[in-house]
């Protein structure tokens, strides 16, 4: 199936990029300006080594984020593993705690109140909120995955159904019409010709034409007009059959052998033990619609 732009390499990176940049921006941006009046007092600190501090922090998050999304998660909770996926988490978490710790009381002098117990309880619900974004990043992923799959085995299923039904052709529409035309040949008709045109034109269409994605409206109403005239000549004046093809309003594209299967089951349930059988055939296309609506007549009584 064609992919989709953001399915693509490139665009998944962008996106990630984008919110990771916003998201470790909003601190920035959420910051209070005290422009035109005091500002208050503020402890010294060496800016470029909180700066330093907070990307190595942030680093360590994004870290964390696809560690969790990408290997604790599916190989832990997926695998039902849930004794060891709390361990993991809180294996991670300790070390985000300790390693920013000790980047803070190195370089950014914090002051004596600031104890260890305090920066956990600041780290912890930070990566707690990584760790809920990075679970329902991993369960939509695997969601999407999930839905795109079923659409591909749905699509396949498809395919193969109508690949089965355009290589089906009736045996006994086949040694019906081949009956007939041995019995032309015997008395030398005039109609054996154009029968045995029309079959060949049956025939190429099913073996070439069919394979093709699309084909034109207008060829598949000649193959439905040679199916039509050959099941006309089989059973002569015994079924009446009435067929209006409309000139389409532009040329049209259509699966290929779409419309056979109901004119070949208005034949099947449509003769035989039908008093004044009758079939009628009519198509349309006007404006992007396509109208086809085929009519038989049917033994009420049948179990059928």
């Amino acid at each position: 199936m064609k992919q989709n732009w953001y399915n693509k390499k490139w665009a998944v990176v962008a996106m990630h990029t984008t919110a990771w940049v916003l998201l470790f921006s909003l601190p920035y941006l959420l910051r209070p300006s005290f422009s035109g009046g005091e500002q208050p007092h503020r402890p010294q600190v060496d800016e470029t080594a909180n700066f330093l501090i907070m990307r190595l922090n942030d680093l360590c998050l994004i870290g964390f984020f696809y560690l969790n999304a990408l290997v604790l998660f599916p190989q832990l909770v997926y695998k039902r593993k849930y004794f060891f996926y709390p361990l993991a988490i809180a294996a991670c978490f300790t070390l985000i705690t300790l390693q920013n710790y000790s980047l803070v009381k190195a370089f950014a002098s914090p002051g004596p109140g600031y104890t260890l117990q305090k920066h956990a309880f600041f780290i912890f619900f930070i990566c707690l909120f990584i760790l809920a974004c990075s679970i329902a990043y991993r369960t939509i992923k695997d969601k999407m995955h999930a839905d795109n799959l079923a659409k591909e085995k749905e699509h396949e299923f498809l395919k193969t159904e109508l690949s089965l039904l355009r290589s089906q052709v009736s045996p006994h529409f086949m040694f019906n019409v081949l009956n007939n035309m041995v019995a032309l040949a015997r008395r030398q008709s005039d109609q054996l010709e154009p029968s045995l045109i029309k079959l060949s034109s049956l025939m190429r269409y099913m073996l070439y034409e069919a394979d093709e994605a699309k084909v034109s409206l207008e060829k598949e109403t000649e193959y439905l007009q040679s199916y039509i005239d050959l099941q006309q000549q089989r059973f002569g004046k015994k079924v009446s059959i009435s067929t209006l093809f409309h000139q389409p309003d532009k040329t049209y594209y259509i699966e290929p052998m779409l419309l056979i299967p109901f004119v070949e089951n208005a034949f099947k349930h449509g003769t035989g033990m039908i008093e004044e059988a009758m079939i009628k055939i009519e198509l349309a296309a006007v404006n992007n619609v396509l109208q086809f609506t085929v009519t038989n007549k049917y033994n009420e009584d049948s179990n059928e």
